[in-house]
């Protein structure tokens, strides 16, 4: 059996196996248990008692975490000359159309999050085969698509993150950064996780929130207790 490095060790002395902490507590946890020399992502995961593959359990909506995700949002701005101007005040990195278009058929997809107006999605859907893939193809459901473009990119720069569950059933999303301290963290996953519940189907049967962990980027995960964030 191979030996436990010093890390390890730390970790298997703080987070015992199979308990469920407070949200505080686990907040305080993963801090106590990253390693890492870099900013690590924090991370929450979220088991939801759903079935994906129905139309009427899909669990998709956005949530504006009250300190952000402790990360720069890199924005495309695909919009009419018009709001072009806007945009630009507003924060986005990139502005424009049609070049930035011929860029991503040509492959680029340096930004996080594209921000447009209904009227430019007609040339912007046959772009769906690269930017589908990578979780950025703009929708109204997300907030990526409107009329007021400038508002949409102020949210986003300032901790607006969309969600979706996948098909096995977990909600998965970057929340924050280990730098944050621990009542930072706690306040983004409340946030979270009550935005969560509020979406739940009625069609749901049972348990709705089996189990949620926190972790950071190379951590291990911290099971939290929900009922202790069930509001």
């Amino acid at each position: 059996m191979s030996k436990l490095t010093k890390n390890q060790k730390a970790v298997a002395d703080k987070v015992e196996a199979g308990k469920e902490y407070t949200l505080a507590e686990a907040s305080q946890l993963v801090k106590d248990i990253t390693f890492t020399k870099f900013d690590a992502s924090l991370d929450i995961d979220i088991r939801l008692g759903v079935d994906p593959r129905k139309a009427n359990q899909m669990v998709r909506g956005v949530v504006s975490l009250p300190n952000g995700t402790g990360k720069e949002v890199r924005v495309l701005a695909l919009v009419t000359s018009d709001q072009a101007a806007a945009a630009t005040e507003a924060g986005a990195d990139y502005v424009g159309l049609e070049e930035y278009i011929d860029k991503i058929k040509g492959g680029w997809t340096d930004i996080d999050v594209i921000i447009t107006m209904p009227s430019c999605m007609g040339k912007i859907g046959a772009l769906g085969r690269v930017l589908g893939p990578r979780g950025l193809m703009p929708n109204p459901k997300s907030g990526t698509v409107t009329m007021d473009v400038a508002k949409a990119i102020r949210e986003v720069k300032q901790g607006k993150i969309d969600f979706k569950v996948d098909k096995t059933g977990i909600v998965h999303a970057s929340i924050g950064k280990v730098s944050f301290s621990a009542e930072k963290i706690a306040q983004n996953a409340q946030e979270f996780i009550n935005t969560i519940i509020k979406l739940k189907p009625a069609t749901a049967k049972g348990t709705y929130i089996k189990s949620i962990y926190l972790s950071s980027t190379m951590s291990k995960g911290v099971k939290v207790d929900p009922k202790s964030v069930e509001s």
